[in-house]
């Protein structure tokens, strides 16, 4: 009641600031009918005390508030620790989860005559298909921004079976004989079994091991169903591994190796785009194009030192006599 500024307008004022708005408010007031207590009390007041007062009672009400706004705090403070033990504990975890992926990928990289910045370039390359198809009409369903995180962290697996081939055929500098290729062909099917067995081992299914799984198997699939290991073809082929073969095929064809010397960016370009409809999905090759600048700029960023080549050359021939 009080003139320019009522007991209602403070505690809007101290309900709306965050360094007061968890302060009791008890009114005292002469307002004593059920519609004025109400609106107070859904205005946020803790208490409503009318006139004429009892001091004994005023104070017991305001020492009961005090002892409930402490044990208020406590509880704030306590689920405001448990969040950032859980925040740090989910931070844990998903380092922890792309160490292990790292390592994965890197083992089998160091059987190949590959390099290690492979599985970071695919990721990166994977990441910027995704991000450039978010809104597309054929993929906006699946690639959210949740699934794009779990496509980067899961493409480094994408060869992951190649730990279960031969050195012989791994390492092989020239072109395969029929049997060698069908063998080398299996790596696929390796690698999928490997990350599920590493799925059966936690007795839970993971969101990105599942999308490791398809990259694993299909990313050798081609559109018109020529690819392998199953020969599926079209929109049958998932997502992830129909990004990743682009990925893919782009470093394959950019990349020095002991066996090859690298192809320009330009001319890889050309190569991806007469592959469209054929090899690719004509969509993501149209979002590979667009972003081609973008790729060529990871490339660079990424790649492979003469020493890292060297190394390799050396590893080749020892494994190979």
């Amino acid at each position: 009641m009080m003139p320019g500024l009522s007991g209602y307008d403070v505690i809007q004022v101290l309900k709306r600031d965050p360094t007061t708005k968890d302060i009791p408010v008890i009114f005292l007031t002469a307002m004593s009918s059920m519609e004025d207590e109400k609106l107070g009390l859904e205005m946020g007041a803790a208490d409503y005390v009318t006139k004429p007062i009892s001091l004994p009672i005023v104070l017991a009400r305001v020492k009961t508030q005090l002892e409930n706004k402490a044990a208020a705090d406590f509880i704030r403070n306590q689920n405001a620790y448990l969040e950032a033990e859980v925040a740090k504990r989910t931070l844990e975890l998903s380092a922890i989860q792309d160490v292990t992926v790292l390592a994965m990928a890197s083992l089998a990289e160091t059987r190949d005559s590959d390099t290690g910045n492979h599985i970071r370039r695919t990721q990166h390359y994977v990441k910027l298909l995704a991000e450039k198809l978010q809104t597309h009409p054929r993929f906006s369903h699946f690639l959210s921004e949740q699934t794009i995180k779990m496509l980067f962290k899961s493409a480094p697996l994408h060869d992951i079976g190649k730990v279960g081939i031969p050195d012989r055929i791994l390492l092989k500098p020239g072109k395969f004989t029929p049997e060698e290729f069908e063998i080398m062909k299996t790596h696929t099917t390796l690698g999928r079994d490997a990350i599920q067995h590493a799925e059966d081992q936690l007795s839970i299914q993971v969101g990105f091991l599942s999308l490791a799984k398809e990259i694993a198997l299909y990313h050798q699939e081609k559109w018109d169903g020529s690819g392998y290991p199953t020969g599926i073809r079209g929109d049958d082929i998932p997502i992830s591994a129909r990004l990743m073969a682009v990925a893919d095929v782009y470093d394959a064809l950019i990349s020095r190796r002991v066996y090859k010397e690298a192809m320009s960016h330009e001319k890889a370009v050309s190569i991806i785009r007469e592959g469209s409809g054929s090899h690719f999905d004509a969509d993501i090759v149209d979002a590979f194009l667009a972003v081609q600048d973008a790729f060529q700029a990871v490339a660079a960023h990424f790649a492979d030192s003469d020493a890292d080549m060297a190394k390799k050359a050396r590893e080749l021939e020892a494994l190979t006599g």
